[in-house]
């Protein structure tokens, strides 16, 4: 069976390091520092790859074909990509992410270099909290926002999570007097509530990413952001992909078996104050 590659989870590979990756693309064959220390080594010849998975904060590098991103992607079957916008790049909280409407308009691009609105999925994903001064505030507003642009585009799936403050981000939050707020899964489960509201009005299906208790909220499913069935059903020759349990990610994620080719050597330097990896901040 063909391989799902992962491009990345661990750090946004199109926005900060698309001359490594098209290298590697051409290539057609990586070698990486995985977690724990382990080197981890993909096949990357397009006969041995179902689906090329792409994550970022900003495909701009993508849709200019820096350093021949594109082209090096145009040898394989399929791409489908995750593309996050919280409304809140630019901000302190994510400085160096293009700003909310810079990053919408990047959607109607990506579907057309997917080849399908379904090939695209928007993350709205995290919903964060915290205090300045003696005002609450939250990026949850900017949904509708986010929703209404996915739609125009013809996406269909948004997927959503509340921030998880790690060791690490928690570390950061207090280095940078970032006053958050980790709200009660009460007050989280009424957010998400009038997300799903919002997503059906523009008739997203809403899902939840490694956070199954929002799948009690009407509207909400648990997320699969790898999902070799739809894979499957949307690759051009309806080749098959694993449809197991990818092991190495965490216990509700759904995500099924890929192979990521990032590195936590590669420095992310969007700067996001909540993030579980290692990005640098300065």
């Amino acid at each position: 069976m063909k391989t799902v590659v992962s491009a990345s989870r661990r750090t946004d590979l199109i926005a900060f390091f698309p001359d490594w990756l098209a290298g590697t693309f051409h290539r057609e064959e990586a070698s990486v520092l995985g977690p724990r220390g382990r080197t981890v080594h993909a096949d990357l010849r397009p006969a041995s790859v179902h689906s090329v998975v792409l994550w970022s904060k900003d495909f701009s590098n993508l849709i200019r074909n820096a350093h021949r991103i594109r082209d090096m992607l145009q040898k394989y079957d399929q791409l489908y990509l995750l593309f996050t916008v919280t409304g809140l790049g630019g901000t302190f909280i994510e400085k160096a992410v293009p700003p909310p409407s810079a990053a919408l308009s990047q959607l109607p691009a990506l579907v057309a270099l997917a080849g399908h609105p379904k090939r695209v999925s928007l993350r709205f994903d995290p919903v964060v909290f915290w205090r300045a001064g003696a005002e609450r505030r939250t990026n949850l507003g900017f949904f509708e926002t986010a929703a209404e642009a996915a739609a125009r585009a013809g996406i269909e799936d948004v997927r959503i999570s509340f921030a998880q403050w790690y060791g690490k981000a928690l570390r950061r939050a207090a280095a940078f007097g970032f006053d958050y707020v980790d709200p009660p899964e009460r007050e989280k489960l009424e957010a998400a509530g009038r997300l799903a509201d919002a997503a059906a009005r523009f008739g997203l299906r809403l899902h939840a990413c490694s956070q199954n208790f929002l799948t009690r909220v009407a509207g909400i499913r648990a997320s699969s952001c790898i999902d070799g069935d739809l894979l499957r059903a949307l690759h051009p020759g309806r080749e098959a992909a694993s449809t197991a349990k990818d092991r190495s990610q965490r216990g509700e994620c759904g995500c099924t078996v890929s192979v990521d080719i990032g590195s936590y050597a590669q420095s992310c330097s969007h700067g996001c104050l909540y993030c579980y990896a290692n990005p640098r901040t300065s």
